[in-house]
């Protein structure tokens, strides 16, 4: 078992034609991932990379059962890609643009609102189940196949801890990107959950940065029903109050949001806390039973 994709995940690329789509659509081929076509409005009928063009997800999902989606479309039109890939009927839409307006995601959130489907993002990396299925933009060479879940706001903190996990000889199973921007579709709460329930998950990894309540929340859930160990990371200890930082959802806005109440609430709810992003691999792997 994997969490939101594996071998039997059939993808679109959204914007499959465009430099980026192009871009990393041939690097998701090139690691194996099961990409079945891509969408690019006006282009349908066309092959590119060998993969079939759709004019519409829909028409994907009709064609070769598309059931997952990566999107690569422009900030202002993102949101409409999102909400065409919820109607098409895809179960798992994992939006890598950074830039959509805050209040075009409100519309997105509200539209998924009663549809059966998962959004990993928007402003996120993507999800990995090594050796299964690359569905983003993460370097595959650094994820190996393992016991650990990966869950985090920051797409090179995810890297830098996978990193470490794997040469501490325990591997990854999934990990999710879930993104930085201030509404986003799949929660800190949300991942940890899937993990928490997954079979072939041993222990969570749990990243986050100042602004926001979604760790904290994270946090009170695994107190009252977690049954793995989990080692958590804040981000921004350093950052000055009421500064935003590289993520659009990284903005201090209240005493509860800053790293050090964030760590204190992690610490309450049971969770090991790395102090700094160095220790995360060593500190699972203790909870592991194994000495790095």
């Amino acid at each position: 078992m994997s969490v939101l994709v594996d071998n039997n995940s059939r993808i679109i690329v959204q914007g499959f034609t465009g430099t980026e789509g192009t871009f990393h659509s041939e690097q998701m081929i090139a690691y194996g991932t099961n990409i079945v076509g891509g969408v690019t409005p006006g282009k349908g009928g066309q092959l590119h990379l060998d993969k079939p063009v759709f004019n519409t997800v829909s028409d994907s999902v009709k064609e070769v059962a598309a059931n997952t989606s990566i999107i690569f479309v422009p900030p202002a039109f993102a949101a409409d890609a999102v909400m065409e890939a919820a109607e098409a009927g895809i179960k798992v839409i994992i939006c890598i643009t950074e830039g959509i307006p805050t209040k075009d995601m409100i519309i997105v959130k509200e539209y998924l609102s009663d549809k059966d489907c998962v959004l990993v993002g928007p402003n996120c990396p993507g999800v990995i189940t090594p050796n299964e299925a690359k569905c983003g933009i993460m370097p595959g060479f650094v994820f190996k196949k393992g016991r650990i879940g990966i869950v985090s706001k920051s797409g090179t903190l995810t890297y830098e801890a996978a990193d470490q996990v794997v040469k501490a000889g325990i591997g990854i199973s999934t990990a999710i990107g879930i993104g930085g921007d201030p509404i986003i579709g799949t929660t800190t709460k949300d991942a940890v959950e899937l993990f928490m329930n997954d079979s072939d998950t041993d222990g969570i990894i749990m990243i986050g940065e100042i602004g926001g309540q979604l760790e904290a929340d994270a946090a009170r859930w695994i107190k009252e029903n977690g049954t793995k160990p989990v080692v958590g990371f804040i981000a921004g200890k350093t950052a000055p109050a009421g500064r935003k930082m590289g993520h659009a959802g990284a903005i201090v806005g209240g005493k509860d949001d800053t790293a050090e109440a964030k760590m204190a609430i992690l610490r309450e709810c049971g969770i090991t806390v790395a102090e700094s992003p160095a220790e995360i691999g060593k500190l699972m792997a203790e909870h592991m039973g194994i000495t790095v």
